[in-house]
C-alpha cells in the first residue's frame, strides 16, 4: 500500500531556485513539486514556510561531546549517540558523517580508547533504528601515527564508512608551517611544560619521516579500491593542492589559504569550510574567513565542524548579506554539494525521485527556526 503525504503552502527551496508550490511524497521518495496551493482536504500547510531538502553533514566531531561531556566522564556510548542523533535531526541535518579521529597525537589523549565503542554504539543504534538522522562513518586519518594504517585496515570494511579525509598534523606542515605557531597551539592545548613539548616535537618529526608517505599512499589506494570518497585537509600550498588532485581527492577539508583554496576549486576539489566560521564572521584559530572564499565564488561546502546549528544559520547569513549568493546557492552548499562529493546521487535535493528528506525551516526575522524534519518522508523532529 502506498504511503503518500502533500504539503503544501511553501516556499520551496530547489537547486535553482524558490517557489511558492506543493510537494507530494509517496513511499519515503518525492512524488511531485509543482507551484500553487492543493486543494486536497488533506493536505499539510506550512503556513508558507520555507522547505529546504535535509542538510547533509560531512565532517562533525559533535559526538565527542556527548562521549565525555566533561573532563574525566567517560558516557555511556549508545546514550551519548542518541543524545548527538537528537540534536543532529535537530539542526535539520537528516544525513550525518560522524568524524572520527584514528591516530590521536595527542600524548595524554583517549581517542584511540574510545574509538571502537565509538564505532560499535553508532552501528548498533543504526541497525537498530533507534537514530533519526541517517548516520555514516568518516574516518579522519592521521598519517604520521604510527597505529593509523592498522586501525583504518581493521574499520574500513564497516559498511558505514564512506568518507575518509587524510591529515598530517605534524610541525612544519599544512596547518603548521610556522613552528612557534605549532608550539603555541600544541604546548596550550595538551597542557604541555617546555620539555615536554620538545620531546612531542621531535617525537613528530621522527614519526611524520618514518609513516606519513608510505600510511597516505596506502590508505588513499585502499579507498580507491573500496570506492571510498577522500578528502584532503589543511592544505595550505599549491604543492599540497597538486598533490591531493593527483591522489584523486574530491574534497579539500579546511585549506589555510587562498592560494589553496582557489587552486582546489579550480581543479574540481569541493572547498569545504567551516559553517561556525561563517556565523561568527571568522575563523578561531585565525586561518581564512569561509566568507572571502564565498565572495570569491570558491566555496562549495559548508560544514557544521563543532556546532551543529551553525549550518543552517550560515544558511542564512549568506543569503542574505552582500556576497550576491542566492538562499538556493546557500542552500546548496549544505545538502546538494556534500551529496555529490560523498557519491549519495539519491538525496540533496527537492527533486521528484530523490528521498524526501525535508525541512520545514520558519525565518522569525533573527534566524531561521527548525519547525519540523522528515526524514525519507516520515517526521523524525
Amino acid at each position: 500500500m502506498l504511503r503518500e503525504r502533500v504539503i503544501t503552502n511553501a516556499k520551496i527551496v530547489t537547486a535553482s531556485e524558490v517557489i511558492h508550490g506543493t510537494v507530494a511524497v509517496r513511499d519515503g521518495q518525492i512524488h511531485d513539486v509543482s507551484e500553487g496551493r492543493s486543494s486536497l482536504p488533506a493536505a499539510e500547510d506550512w503556513q508558507g514556510d520555507f522547505m529546504m531538502p535535509g542538510l547533509i553533514e560531512l565532517h562533525t566531531d559533535n559526538l565527542e561531546k556527548y562521549m565525555n561531556p566533561r573532563p574525566g566522564v567517560d558516557w555511556p556510548s549508545e546514550n551519548a549517540v542518541l543524545a548527538h542523533d537528537a540534536q543532529i535531526v535537530g539542526a535539520g541535518i537528516t544525513t550525518v558523517f560522524d568524524a572520527l579521529s584514528i591516530g590521536d597525537v595527542n600524548p595524554k589523549g583517549q581517542r584511540l580508547l574510545q574509538l571502537p565503542k565509538m564505532v560499535e554504539a553508532i552501528s548498533h543504534a543504526a541497525d537498530q533504528g533507534h537514530t533519526r538522522a541517517e548516520h555514516r562513518l568518516h574516518l579522519r586519518c592521521e598519517v604520521s601515527h604510527e597505529k593509523t594504517l592498522g586501525i583504518f585496515e581493521d574499520l574500513v570494511g564497516n559498511d558505514l564508512v564512506h568518507l575518509v579525509s587524510v591529515m598530517d598534523h605534524t610541525p612544519g606542515q599544512r596547518q603548521f608551517v610556522k613552528y612557534e605557531k605549532y608550539r603555541e597551539y600544541y604546548q596550550g592545548k595538551y597542557h604541555l611544560n617546555d620539555a615536554e613539548m620538545d620531546a612531542f616535537i621531535v617525537l613528530q618529526k621522527q614519526n611524520a619521516e618514518r609513516y606519513s608517505e608510505p600510511y597516505r599512499r596506502r590508505i588513499v589506494d585502499i579507498c580507491h579500491e573500496r570506492g571510498l570518497s577522500l578528502a584532503s585537509h589543511d592544505d595550505a600550498t599549491s604543492d599540497h593542492v597538486h598533490e591531493s588532485a593527483g591522489f584523486g581527492m574530491t574534497i579539500a577539508e579546511f585549506p589555510t589559504t587562498h592560494e589553496a583554496a582557489t587552486l582546489s576549486h579550480q581543479l574540481g576539489l569541493k572547498v569545504l569550510m567551516g559553517a561556525p566560521n561563517v556565523v561568527r564572521g571568522g575563523s578561531h584559530s585565525g586561518n581564512i574567513a569561509a566568507s572571502d572564499l564565498a565572495r570569491k565564488g570558491v566555496l562549495d561546502i559548508l560544514s557544521s565542524d563543532y556546532y551543529p546549528a551553525s549550518m543552517l544559520q550560515s544558511v542564512r547569513i549568506l543569503s542574505q548579506s552582500d556576497l550576491g549568493i542566492s538562499l538556493p546557492q546557500a542552500v546548496n552548499m549544505v545538502s546538494l554539494a556534500p551529496a555529490k562529493s560523498a557519491n549519495l546521487p539519491d538525496r540533496g535535493q527537492i527533486s521528484p525521485g530523490l528521498r524526501a528528506d525535508l525541512v520545514q525551516v520558519r525565518d522569525s526575522g533573527r534566524q531561521f527556526v527548525v519547525q519540523q524534519v522528515l526524514c525519507k518522508g516520515q517526521r523524525v523532529f
